[in-house]
């Protein structure tokens, strides 16, 4: 399973959502595709207010704050 991650560099809420991520992997099997937005111009344009997002099959599962219980829920289904 991958999970997709969209950040920038210097982006403080990234780092957090970046040790949520890392704390669910302790829990469910998945691996994190980290994407830097600013790599690419259409990511940018689409998630540079929303940062972080996290995606699982192609749907944003959440974004902004990033919680334990709300990515395991998504994984688990």
């Amino acid at each position: 399973m991958e999970v997709y991650f969209y950040t920038r560099p210097g982006c403080h809420l990234c780092d957090d959502a970046r040790l949520m991520l890392k704390l669910v992997q302790e829990d469910v099997s998945f691996e994190i595709k980290e994407v830097n937005i600013e790599e690419d111009e259409v990511l940018h344009e689409k998630y540079m207010l929303m940062i972080p997002v996290i995606e699982l099959e192609g749907k944003i599962i959440q974004f902004g704050q990033i919680d334990y219980p709300t990515i395991l829920d998504a994984l688990l289904r």
